[in-house]
């Protein structure tokens, strides 16, 4: 019987059983994905898993509601605070003191909440397509918050994430279709972000006050193209954290992991070895 990648170790934090991933050895890096149906921690970050995980211990957890993570049926979603605690308590329990991160689109956003809460376990920040800044939900965004199980929405949500159309391939539609069919995985998707949406892009807007506190080092990515997130949302953070740089991509949309995979591991390896540890 074939185990899919997208599974890997086991931890039970309270009454949640995380799938997470941890590879490889160092100051550890952890890899927060985004928030599109059917996603996992493996989904978004095997292209990058691989190359990080030869410098770095690399840890990627599926977030609650989402991949193969596990919560009780009346898990009550507190939003942000749900996602922060549970990466908070994952860090405990690995006796991880503080850690790099890499947040993509949502987990972007959940970097933000979690370094101005608990700015003592964030160490450097790489914030991809990134939330956080306001802007107005688009029809695509909307879209992916508001999916319903077909390989047809599947397929136009991977055209809406990707500006280089090759990537969405009928293969990779009815992969990812087919994870939203797991048993009870449309159900706690719907309870992670219902309708109105505009509700929750406003939710991760984080105030000047907060980001003018950030003294951790930043890197800022995201795409040109993006039809999810706007990038001004990404100039918008630039401006107001002290230590950021800000990269665009050129022919990208909203996945710069994935569509310029080559270049972004490059850009985010030599961003986390700067310091020499």
């Amino acid at each position: 019987m074939m185990t899919s990648p997208e599974i890997g170790k086991q931890i039970l934090l309270g009454d949640i059983e995380v799938n997470y991933h941890d590879q490889g050895n160092g100051r550890p890096v952890l890899l927060l994905h985004g928030s599109g149906a059917g996603v996992s921690a493996w989904a978004n970050w095997r292209l990058s898993i691989p190359v990080l995980s030869k410098f770095r211990r690399v840890i990627a957890p599926d977030l609650v509601g989402f991949g193969y993570t596990r919560i009780p049926d009346d898990f009550e979603f507190k939003f942000m605070q749900s996602w922060v605690d549970q990466i908070i308590d994952l860090l405990d329990a690995l006796d991880i003191q503080q850690a790099d991160f890499v947040g993509n689109s949502f987990g972007a956003s959940l970097t933000l909440a979690l370094v101005v809460r608990h700015p003592e376990r964030v160490g450097r920040m790489v914030l991809m397509g990134s939330g956080g800044q306001p802007f107005e939900v688009s029809p695509e965004l909307s879209k992916l918050w508001g999916y319903k199980p077909s390989f047809d929405a599947m397929k136009e949500i991977l055209q809406i994430m990707a500006h280089d159309q090759r990537i969405a391939t009928d293969e990779l539609a009815d992969m990812r279709y087919r994870a939203t069919l797991r048993d009870g995985a449309q159900a706690l998707f719907e309870r992670v972000f219902p309708e109105p949406h505009q509700r929750w892009a406003d939710a991760l807007v984080i105030e000047d006050e907060a980001l003018a506190r950030i003294d951790q080092e930043v890197l800022i990515i995201h795409g040109r193209e993006d039809r999810v997130v706007p990038v001004h949302v990404s100039e918008a953070l630039f401006k107001k954290i002290r230590n950021a740089q800000l990269h665009l991509f050129g022919s990208c949309g909203h996945w710069t992991q994935i569509e310029q995979a080559e270049r972004f591991n490059h850009l985010v390896t030599g961003f986390l070895n700067e310091v020499a540890e």
